[in-house]
């Protein structure tokens, strides 16, 4: 069986201190307790990247991996009522629409365009400060309407022009609502909890109303609906958090704990829900304290921030429902989407892509990884491909996201290689 229940030393993509960014040696992997509900599949072996330039992957033995199209900037996807993909490319201010050995633009002139939804023959595309809707119809779009605007960005006037995480992710609903991700403008700014409308959120946009769904979101670039109809998200939390035990490290930001603290959440998410940032941190420590604590990344409850919530008097971190499932802390978890039916022993589950982090040694590897879907509960997390970063901590790739296409493959976009890549069982 092939986890990734484990700690490495990490950094991570988020924007603040650069604390963890001086030189520093390796620290050893912590302990990690065995997870229970992981799915039984056999360990990956080394594959070669059909059409590449001899990259390899690590994937499921038997699978192969193929560079399916070229596309420089690659971020999320979306697949059309045709069966054609579409690729956003914020840098480039586009969307590009692409079917097997073509590719077109659907859509340019946007303002960072992000995040990728439909609803039936319906587009939504979020832009850094709205959301747009187009009529979708042979791999062409029309009728373009703006749905929800003056979302904040880094053009907003109270931001002067900084904005650590503008791009937004969008997803429709079983009821229709639109949810939207807002990231914070940087990696503790509180003032975002009294923005309006209010930041490091995931908002709902239903009947003409745009409201706060769930709060303390730092930056929930991941979000998508469930098979069950509940939205979860993959969010990308603070970093440099300083230690919060009590002993002679109270306070400090020191290497060996920032590294695997806090974890990166996959939270299943209600309305009222609250994430804890920059409040209140999930813990992966069974033993909190403990130095030499092993690590879990399942149903982990929250502990005070050292910097903002040190005696409880800003949110009660006991009160918060333990998140659900987690990543190794600075993963950076970027885009999120159900599979109805992975190969194998896979099944139904969801698919992340994990960027790696940016600013440690040696970093936290890229892949996709995958958490199986049962019961309505996801189970811990597993990887499904990897093999993005060379033994020196380079890297030749970093994926964003994975989708499941029509034909029952992957399609993972990578927007360092510039490419998007499908992924099949034999």
């Amino acid at each position: 069986m092939k986890t990734i229940l484990r700690a490495v030393v990490a950094g991570g993509l988020l924007l603040g201190a650069a604390a963890c960014s001086t030189e520093a040696p390796a620290e050893p992997a912590k302990k990690t307790v065995p997870p229970s509900s992981a799915v039984d599949v056999p360990a990956l072996v080394a594959t070669e990247v059909r059409g590449g330039n001899g990259e390899k992957m690590q994937a499921p033995p038997g699978w192969t991996v193929s560079l399916w199209a070229r596309v420089p900037g690659a971020r999320l996807l979306a697949w059309a009522p045709d069966d054609k993909l579409l690729v956003s490319r914020p840098e480039s201010g586009d969307v590009l629409v692409l079917s097997e050995g073509k590719q077109e633009t659907l859509v340019e002139g946007l303002n960072q365009p992000h995040g990728l939804a439909f609803d039936g023959s319906t587009l939504y595309v979020a832009e850094s400060d709205q959301i747009d809707s187009f009529a979708y119809a042979g791999g062409k779009v029309s009728d373009k309407r703006t749905v929800v605007d003056g979302l904040p960005d880094d053009k907003s006037a109270e931001l002067g022009g900084k904005y650590a995480h503008a791009l937004k992710s969008v997803a429709v609903g079983p009821d229709k609502s639109l949810y939207i991700s807002i990231g914070s403008t940087g990696n503790i700014s509180a003032e975002d909890r009294d923005a309006d409308p209010e930041r490091a959120t995931v908002l709902r946009f239903a009947d003409g109303k745009l409201e706060t769904f769930a709060r303390g979101v730092r930056n929930g670039t991941g979000l998508a609906v469930a098979p069950d109809g509940d939205v979860w998200t993959a969010v990308n939390n603070r970093d440099n958090t300083p230690i919060p035990y009590e002993g002679d490290d109270q306070g400090k930001v020191e290497t060996s704990y920032v590294n695997d603290h806090p974890l990166e959440p996959l939270a299943r998410l209600e309305q009222g829900r609250d994430l804890g940032w920059p409040y209140c941190n999930p813990d992966p420590d069974v033993q909190p304290g403990d130095k030499d604590s092993p690590l879990s990344y399942t149903d982990r409850p929250f502990v005070r921030d050292w910097d903002t919530n040190r005696d409880g008097s800003k949110l009660d971190c006991a009160k918060l429902p333990p998140v659900e499932q987690g990543m190794g802390a600075h993963s950076a978890p970027l885009g999120l989407s159900f599979a109805t039916q992975v190969p194998g022993a896979y099944g139904a589950g969801a698919l992340v892509g994990i960027h790696g982090s940016w600013n440690r040694k040696p970093p936290r590897p890229p892949e996709v990884s995958f958490f199986a879907w049962r019961g309505n509960k996801l189970g811990p997390q597993q990887t499904l491909l990897s093999g993005f970063q060379r033994e020196d901590g380079s890297r030749w790739g970093r994926p964003v996201m994975a989708v499941q296409g029509p034909d029952q493959a992957i399609y993972v976009s990578d927007d360092y290689a510039g490419a998007v890549y499908r992924v099949a069982a034999s």
